[in-house]
């Protein structure tokens, strides 16, 4: 069964207490689990043993042979029963290996998933529309990747590599200090390696990291903008504008490839230099009478362990370079501070839909100048207030600050009496229907996205809401009918039908405030002539505020709202403003 309830503290505490510390931080997102990574390498190290034992297996056969043993016979088929039972240890010690790293990895990579996913949910929405989607979910799918591989690379395979280079200078040591010392010299080697080429790998794999955020976030414009392109001719354009963002990332991809190509032909190099120079090196002390034959062979397979471990060691450089990388690039989410302020507030309780703005002015984040000022208005519960003016004026801007997607920069705005900086957003939002201009559905069935949050709707319910949003006649001539599959986005509807779904799903939930930004935009004559009976019926009910052109929509308002450069014009009822003959009535006339 699934975990739905995973812990993701662990994963914010982590990157709160080692900010800039890309390592430290993914040693810490494993807090708790350390013991699966102790028990891991254990099993590790006795499926691994063969590897080591057998260097010590064949010098012992070949120096008792070369030394003609008595015993020969006994010694080969000792050594040779001790090799088949390790490797037939083998096979239950790695499964056991694997279970224990596995474990804790796949944990991990499903915590910072679901780390990212809380916090998008609570981050401020200027902020979050300041990304672009395909960057955020190149973060969750392609930078947590990443952080699953580093985590096998440093949990595991550095251990791995340690462990091999400890038993492999171990055995040496023991048999042959002047050999140890010749070991040795391998080391620093590798050491001016990994300084040399440090910086430029990270370099250039951060550029690709943002090339490819960036390919992501264009591609996903680009799918969602083929209807437009196709419909103006635009292909060639649209194709030469992908085209040159495709070889920017070949560009960052080759710049990359060469540095890390380079890196492993010198690393290479250098080291299959150091084994010629071992087996000569042992070969000579092996004439010399330093050391017996069969220990030339033991030497060299422990050399080449070594050499290989540290060859690995530098293989994971760019690995581990690209996975902090994309540590530091989830950060970007975890530790942003653009979240709703959550803290302190209290519930709003039932909703009664009385709304006061005070003098508000609202600016973007990061800005001073304010798009929107002095706006000073009261709504009765109940009341339908409809704001009307050119795009651009802060009609969306004001919807945006009902709904609580931004706080005002001045003034204040009331809810029931109360300060929405001092209220939970979340038990006011509950109470309230959201229809925007862009139906936003998902990809299922036309019932799972009208029912979409809500619970216990009984099928009478149900069909009542449908018979209000004008869906009937819709659904009746689908096969599969409420069940209809409405694919990704809703595209195998049409607008007019999705609008009526998003209609249907703010009714659907009894809502005490009912916002409508242009809910009526994508319909026909005939269909908002269906709908506009559903939000008559609605706007009785609770309060309505209605962002709107159509004549249609707003004529029944009890106030309507001119709103002219983020100030308020004038305000009235529709026959007060078309008697007055200002900005309003110039705005009808022109139609």
């Amino acid at each position: 069964m699934a975990n739905t309830n995973l812990d993701t503290s662990v994963y914010f505490e982590s990157y709160e207490k080692h900010k800039g510390k890309p390592l430290m931080i993914l040693i810490g997102l494993y807090k708790g689990m350390y013991s699966n990574f102790f028990w891991s390498t254990f099993f590790y190290i006795i499926k691994h043993s063969p590897v080591w034992v057998l260097p010590i297996v064949t010098a012992n056969i070949i120096n008792s042979v070369t030394n003609a043993d008595p015993n020969v016979y006994r010694i080969i088929a000792l050594d040779a029963a001790l090799m088949v039972f390790l490797l037939i240890l083998n096979v239950p010690m790695n499964q056991l290996h694997i279970h224990f790293r596995s474990r804790a990895v796949r944990k991990v990579e499903a915590g910072l998933r679901s780390a990212l996913v809380h916090k998008i949910q609570v981050l401020s929405i200027p902020h979050q529309k300041e990304m672009l989607s395909g960057r955020l979910q190149s973060k969750i799918i392609r930078d947590v990747e990443s952080v699953e591989t580093l985590s096998d690379q440093l949990f595991v395979s550095l251990i791995n590599i340690f462990i091999n280079v400890i038993v492999a200078l171990s055995v040496t040591i023991s048999k042959s200090i002047i050999v140890f010392l010749f070991f040795l010299f391998t080391v620093p080697i590798a050491a001016v390696l990994v300084v040399s080429f440090k910086k430029p790998i990270k370099k250039h794999n951060q550029k690709f990291r943002k090339e490819m955020e960036e390919t992501s976030a264009k591609v996903m414009e680009m799918v969602q903008l083929v209807p437009v392109t196709r419909a103006h001719g635009l292909e060639n354009e649209e194709i030469n504008r992908m085209d040159t963002q495709v070889d920017l990332i070949a560009q960052a991809g080759y710049s990359l490839d060469i540095i890390q190509g380079q890196f492993g032909a010198v690393s290479w190099a250098i080291f299959q230099i150091a084994q010629v120079l071992c087996l000569t090196f042992t070969a000579v002390l092996s004439v010399t009478g330093k050391v017996q034959v069969g220990d030339v062979v033991l030497y060299q397979s422990y050399f080449t362990t070594i050499v290989g471990q540290i060859s690995s060691l530098l293989t994971l450089l760019p690995i581990i370079s690209k996975g902090l990388e994309s540590v530091t690039s989830i950060g970007e989410i975890l530790e942003s501070p653009y979240v709703e302020d959550t803290e302190g507030k209290s519930d709003i309780g039932p909703l009664k839909g009385e709304f006061d703005f005070e003098n508000i002015g609202y600016a973007y984040p990061d800005s001073q100048d304010e798009i929107i000022s002095g706006l000073t208005f009261h709504v009765e519960p109940g009341e339908t207030v409809a704001f009307v003016g050119e795009s651009g004026a802060g009609k969306s801007t004001i919807m945006n600050l009902l709904v609580g997607f931004g706080m005002p920069s001045s003034g204040r705005l009331l809810i029931d009496g109360r300060d929405i900086k001092d209220i939970s957003l979340q038990s006011y939002r509950r109470q309230l229907a959201v229809v925007p201009q862009n139906t936003i559905l998902f990809s299922g069935t036309i019932r799972d996205n009208i029912l979409y949050g809500t619970n216990d709707i009984s099928e009478e319910k149900l069909s009542q809401v449908i018979e209000e949003a004008g869906l009937k006649s819709v659904i009746d001539k689908l096969p599969a009918g409420l069940d209809t599959v409405v694919g990704e986005h809703g595209d195998k509807l049409s607008g007019g039908q999705k609008q009526r779904i998003s209609i249907a799903r703010a009714l659907i939930r009894n809502p005490k405030v009912i916002l409508l930004d242009e809910a009526t935009s994508a319909l026909d004559a005939i269909s908002e002539k269906e709908v506009s009976y559903a939000l008559d019926h609605i706007s009785s009910k609770c309060t309505t505020f209605i962002v709107a052109h159509r004549l249609a929509t707003i004529e029944k308002a009890d106030k309507i709202i001119v709103i002219d450069n983020g100030t308020i014009a004038e305000v009235g009822s529709f026959k007060e403003l078309m008697d007055k003959k200002g900005i309003f009535y110039r705005m009808e006339m022109t139609k």
